[in-house]
C-alpha cells in the first residue's frame, strides 16, 4: 500500500516578465530561480507564464488581456497561489486578487516566508520578523486584519481611529521593540567576536545553494545544515580550522540571491557583519552554473552595500564535479586564474584550497628567532600564549626561541623585551 504525502503542497503559477532590459532567456532562468524558491518553501509549479513588457502595468503588472489569460489558467489548473517574480504594489496585488481569485505572492514575500521557516536562533528569528513587519506596513490596505487587541488606556487613540491606522501604529511599536531588541544582539556579537580579534577571520560567502556549508563541513568535519535548498542557512556558523602552523575561523553566511529585498539586507546587518569585520572573504561560486558570472555580479554588489567590498577575496568554484564540458573549466581557470577548483561533496581540491588559506594566513604571520633571558619570564610566556613554537633551546641564562606570530604583536613584545633590558 502506497502511503499518500500527509501534507499537500501548494500549486503555483509563476509569472514574470521580459523586454527590454531583460532578455526572454533570462526571464526563464529568472522563474527557474523562483521555482527553486517556491520549492523551498513547500510549493509545487504547475505553470510558468512570461509576457512581454518593457515595463510593469501599474494596475495589473502584466496587462488587462494577460490577466484575463492567467485567470483563466491558475483555474484550470487549480492553483491555490499565484507568484510574481517582481515586488507588487499593494494596487496591483489588490486587482489581480480580484481578478484571479487566488492568493498572490511576490518575491520578497516568498523570500520572507523562507526565512521564517528557516529562522532558528533567537537573533534569527527577530531578524525575519522585523523584516516582514517592514515588509507589511506599506501594504496594510490589502493585508488588513487585527494584530492585536486593541487595550485602552490613558494615551490612547480616541474615537475615529480606523483599524488599519491602528494596526499601523502596533507594528511601528513592534519594530521599535525589534530593533532595540536586534540592537543588545548585536552588542553581545560585538563582544563574542572582540574576543577573537587575534585570530584570523574568513568569511565564507556567495550565491546561495552554491555549496558553502557543504565546504565548511568538508574543511573542519563538522556537522552544519547542508541542503541542496536555498536559505540552508541564516545565522553564521563560526568554525576554527587547523592550518599546518595556525589557526583561522571559517564563518558561514546567509547566501545571496537576486532582488534580494533590501529590508532583508538591513534587519540582517548584524549576521553580515561577520562580513564586514573579516580579514579575508571566501567567495564560493557554482561552476556548474551558467549564470555564474552574472551571480558573482550579485554577490559583490551586495558586498559593497554593505561597506565590505575593500576586503581581500579568496575565489573558490566548487561542484567541478557537476560540469560536464571539460572546456568550460578551463575557461573558467583561464578568466579566474587565482581561483581555486574543488567539489566539497567529494573532497576533489581541497588540499589545494587549504594551501591557499594558509598562505592568506601567513601573510600576517612573521617568524622570528630570539634570545631572551630567563628574567624575561612575561615575554617568554607572552611568546608562548600567543604563537606558534617551532623550536626552544633552554641554558642557564636565557631561552633560545623559534616561533611564529602574528605580525601585529611584535610591537608589544618588543617593548617587554625592551624594558627588561633597560632595567
Amino acid at each position: 500500500m502506497i502511503e499518500k504525502d500527509k501534507v499537500t503542497k501548494e500549486r503555483a503559477v509563476l509569472v514574470g516578465l521580459f523586454g527590454a532590459d531583460v532578455e526572454k532567456h533570462q526571464a526563464e532562468e529568472y522563474l527557474d530561480e523562483l521555482e527553486m524558491l517556491l520549492y523551498t518553501a513547500g510549493g509545487k509549479t504547475v505553470d510558468k507564464i512570461l509576457q512581454n513588457r518593457n515595463q510593469p502595468d501599474v494596475s495589473t503588472y502584466i496587462g488587462k488581456g494577460k490577466l484575463d489569460e492567467l485567470a483563466g489558467n491558475a483555474k484550470a489548473l487549480k492553483a491555490d497561489i499565484i507568484v510574481f517574480d517582481d515586488d507588487l504594489s499593494p494596487t496591483q496585488a489588490r486587482n489581480i486578487e480580484r481578478a484571479t481569485g487566488a492568493k498572490i505572492l511576490d518575491r520578497s514575500g516568498l523570500i520572507l516566508d523562507i526565512f521564517a521557516s528557516r529562522a532558528k536562533t533567537a537573533a534569527a528569528k527577530t531578524q525575519v520578523e522585523l523584516a516582514q513587519l517592514q515588509y507589511l506596513l506599506p501594504r496594510l490596505t490589502r493585508y488588513w486584519t487585527h494584530l492585536s487587541r486593541q487595550k485602552g488606556g490613558i494615551g490612547t487613540k480616541g474615537p475615529g481611529e480606523t483599524q488599519i491606522e491602528t494596526d499601523r501604529r502596533l507594528i511601528g511599536k513592534r519594530i521599535s521593540v525589534l530593533k532595540e531588541k536586534l540592537r543588545k544582539l548585536e552588542k553581545q556579537r560585538s563582544t563574542q567576536r572582540k574576543g577573537r580579534q587575534d585570530i584570523m577571520r574568513i568569511a565564507v560567502v556567495g550565491y546561495t545553494n552554491v555549496g558553502k556549508s557543504t565546504l565548511l563541513n568538508a574543511l573542519v568535519k563538522t556537522d552544519v545544515l547542508a541542503e541542496d535548498k536555498l536559505f540552508a542557512t541564516l545565522d553564521s556558523t563560526v568554525r576554527r580550522f587547523e592550518t599546518r602552523v595556525t589557526s583561522v575561523l571559517l564563518s558561514d553566511t546567509v547566501g545571496f540571491i537576486r532582488k534580494l529585498p533590501h529590508h532583508l539586507v538591513d534587519s540582517f546587518k548584524s549576521t553580515l557583519d561577520e562580513i564586514s569585520e573579516s580579514d579575508l572573504m571566501m567567495h564560493v561560486m557554482d561552476a556548474s552554473s551558467n549564470q555564474v558570472n552574472e551571480y558573482k555580479k550579485i554577490v559583490d554588489e551586495t558586498l559593497k552595500s554593505i561597506g565590505a567590498d575593500d576586503k581581500p577575496v579568496l575565489q573558490v568554484f566548487n561542484k567541478i564535479d557537476a560540469v560536464e564540458d571539460p572546456a568550460r573549466i578551463a575557461e573558467l581557470r583561464r578568466d579566474y586564474p587565482e581561483a581555486v577548483f574543488i567539489s566539497a561533496y567529494r573532497g576533489i581540491g581541497l588540499q589545494d584550497l587549504e594551501n591557499k588559506i594558509e598562505e592568506f594566513a601567513m601573510a600576517d604571520y612573521k617568524r622570528r628567532e630570539l634570545r631572551i633571558s630567563m628574567n624575561n619570564f612575561k615575554a617568554i610566556s607572552f611568546i608562548h600564549d600567543n604563537s606558534e613554537v617551532l623550536h626552544e633551546k633552554y641554558d642557564e641564562e636565557a631561552v633560545e626561541i623559534d616561533f611564529l606570530m602574528k605580525k601585529s604583536l611584535f610591537p608589544h613584545l618588543d617593548r617587554m623585551i625592551e624594558t627588561i633590558e633597560t632595567e
